[in-house]
This record gives structure tokens, sequence and C-alpha cells, in this order.
């Protein structure tokens, strides 16, 4: 079992992620925008296996908070998820694009997963 912080601005699209996440064996910690994603992982740096990042966020957008992040603990694995194609997705995290299925979610949050060594 991995523990995922799931950061999304949208509520809707948060409680799925987290949903499908927890019905996959997962514990998770959500945050509402990049400034709580951060906070929460520097209070628990070592306990968090997988980020899931939504890139556009206001407060603070994914891209700074993955900055953030990094400065902790630079090999944080970390799935970024847009509905934006536009968006450069931070050298070394996977992609997930929104919309997106049940499937999908679990695929890649495995296949991240499976990159990271627990």
């Amino acid at each position: 079992m991995a523990v995922i912080l799931i950061a999304d601005d949208d509520e809707t699209v948060r409680s799925l992620i987290v949903k499908i996440v927890r019905l996959s064996g997962h514990e998770t910690m959500e945050a509402r925008n990049g400034l709580e994603a951060v906070a929460l992982f520097r209070s628990y740096p070592d306990s968090i296996d997988l980020i899931i990042m939504d890139l556009k966020m206001p407060v603070m957008n994914g891209h700074q908070a993955i900055d953030l992040i990094r400065e902790t603990r630079p090999n944080a694995t970390i799935l970024c998820i847009s509905g934006y194609s536009d968006d450069e997705v931070p050298a070394g995290a996977a992609f997930l694009a929104k919309p997106f299925t049940f499937e999908q979610v679990r695929t890649r949050v495995s296949e991240a997963l499976a990159a990271h060594v627990l």
C-alpha cells in the first residue's frame, strides 16, 4: 500500500481520484492547491510515495509546487494531470490528460508506483 498526495482545486475531480486510489488499496492525502500540497509534502516527506498534481490551480500552480517539492526531495514521484494540452510536463514526471477514466487513473498510478521503489 502506498500513500498518495492528490492536489487539485476542483473538488469533484479530487474526490474522484481519491475514490479510485482508495479502491486500489492506497492511502490518500488531499490538497486544494499547490501551496497546501507543498505544506503537506514538507510535513511528511518520507511518507508520501506519489504525488498526483493538477498543473493549473489558484494560489500556487502545479509547476511551482513541483519545484518546491523537488527542493525537499529531488526524486519525488509525480503524476501531473491537466485538461490543457499546452501544459508542459516537468522533466521526470508522468502525465495523465483530463478527462480520464477510472481505468486510466488506476493504470497511471500503478505505473508511477512501479517506477518508484516503495
